[in-house]
């Protein structure tokens, strides 16, 4: 896919400020008829989203609906619902010693968005975030990822055929319309993809002290405990960790069993993958494929450390690797080293919580946390750790409830989206306060006459 010229950047940028200061994308009629626009376009573009979707990734139009289609569906269902409530101007209390002046907030687009989305939920990612800036009022410029090229070609149709592209434009490309990108003065940027990228993201938009939300990953830890109910655990833990073949954020990346639970929970884990996806997974509709080569070279070398216990096979022209459990992991192996991103779960043991605790908290903060076992450990697990979000006795449900913020913490990511969130992360929070000029007290004014009055109701 070629890079976007530095000069059509710019020229969509110019364009879109130049639209975004006729104030029309303040207007809340206007907002909610852009989600209503926005909705419409993706019902009428389903199957071409569910295909290209297949063709980039192999995800069956089940997956491509549940972790894709429905997830922005409902968050726009959701903005449509509620978005006149979230942008009306919120009164506050005011101190004593104020009165009678009054306070509140109001709700204010921050103004052009740059959103930049990766390729394992292209569509998802990309336009779920689109929810949040349209609601604010904001104008966007789309970067949607090479790597998935069939979405990225079929979501630039549908933003073309029902927006200006003074109000949402795409931006074809890779690394150096990234760069094309990250060197101009945006209000906003909404970043989704790998820790790494993410410092780079940061640097730059430092240069023009430009707020940045940045959704990242990390190695998310699942802990098993002794307790654990190993029937449940073994299959949702196989959901999760399989849902695009690995290819998740929030999958759990490793798992640390209880040393009396590990050997039944990986047979029973084993287990259930074959229940889904049946004897021969390489032929499942229901499996999906690792989205590059150069990404099957990565996970390949992962298989190189430790003990395959379930799957290991490997098919490079197909871009197929089974479902694979590896037992007896060190933490100095490579499988243990960076998130992995793929259909391998590297599994190690501990005795007691503790062991499992110290060893989360040695590394670095994770966007997901997943505990299997009693509730009362589990209250002792969370508030000895921390995670941008997580589950107890489950897996990845945590993304789909748009009641909650969904972000990361520190190494994982900064700034939270989903449902208000999404509104408050491309707004600007502005704090007006308002004075009546009937009266006008005089404890503020020089020399302070009446100092030991305004003294005695601030002590």
């Amino acid at each position: 896919m070629n890079d976007t010229a530095e000069q059509i950047i710019v020229e969509k940028l110019e364009s879109q400020r130049a639209y975004f200061s006729t104030h029309e994308t303040r207007d809340i009629r206007f907002r909610l008829t852009q989600l209503r626009k926005l909705r419409q376009a993706i019902g009428q573009y389903r199957e071409k989203i569910e295909q290209a979707l297949w063709d980039d990734l192999h995800k069956s139009p089940e997956e491509a609906f549940l972790t894709e289609i429905s997830i922005v569906t409902g968050e726009i269902d959701n903005h449509i619902r509620h978005l006149k409530k979230w942008a009306k101007p919120k009164r506050v209390p005011t101190p004593i010693q104020l009165l009678p002046s009054s306070g509140k907030i109001i709700y204010e687009p921050l103004g052009v968005a740059l959103i930049v989305a990766p390729w394992n939920y292209p569509f998802q990612l990309l336009i779920n975030s689109l929810v949040g800036a349209i609601s604010a009022g904001c104008c966007s410029i789309l970067k949607p990822s090479p790597d998935a090229p069939t979405i990225a070609r079929v979501m630039e149709e549908m933003i073309h055929e029902h927006f200006a592209p003074e109000y949402v434009s795409v931006v074809q490309g890779g690394r150096e319309t990234n760069t094309r990108l990250f060197a101009q003065r945006f209000d906003i940027i909404f970043f989704t993809g790998s820790p790494k990228v993410g410092k780079v993201v940061m640097e730059a938009a430092a240069k023009h002290l430009t707020p940045v939300v940045l959704e990242l990953g990390g190695k998310s830890p699942c802990i098993v405990d002794a307790d654990a109910n190993i029937d449940i655990a073994a299959k949702r833990i196989a959901w999760g960790k399989l849902i695009n073949a690995g290819q998740t954020c929030i999958a759990p990346d490793y798992l640390l069993a209880h040393q009396s639970v590990k050997d039944e929970l990986m047979d029973k884990i084993a287990e259930n993958i074959r229940s889904m996806y049946g004897p021969d997974i390489q032929q499942s509709r229901f499996y999906p494929r690792i989205v590059s080569q150069r990404a099957m070279e990565r996970l390949t070398g992962l298989l190189e450390q430790g003990t395959i216990h379930t799957g290991g096979e490997v098919d490079a022209s197909e871009k197929y690797i089974a479902p694979t459990i590896i037992d007896d992991v060190s933490p100095d192996f490579m499988v243990m080293q960076d998130e992995i991103f793929g259909p391998i779960l590297p599994v190690m043991t501990f005795e007691h919580i503790d062991e499992a605790i110290g060893y989360v908290n040695k590394n670095e903060k994770p966007l997901a946390f997943y505990y299997f076992g009693k509730n009362k450990q589990a209250k002792e697990v969370l508030s000895k750790t921390t995670s941008g979000g997580g589950c107890i006795n489950d897996t990845l449900l945590h993304i789909a409830n748009h009641h909650m913020p969904f972000g990361g913490v520190g190494n994982s990511g900064t700034g939270n989206y989903h449902g208000r969130e999404s509104f408050l992360a491309f707004s600007n929070q502005r704090s007006i306060v308002t004075s009546p000029t009937w009266i006008d007290l005089p404890f503020k004014y020089v020399p302070f006459k009446y100092f030991w009055v305004l003294k005695r109701i601030l002590k």
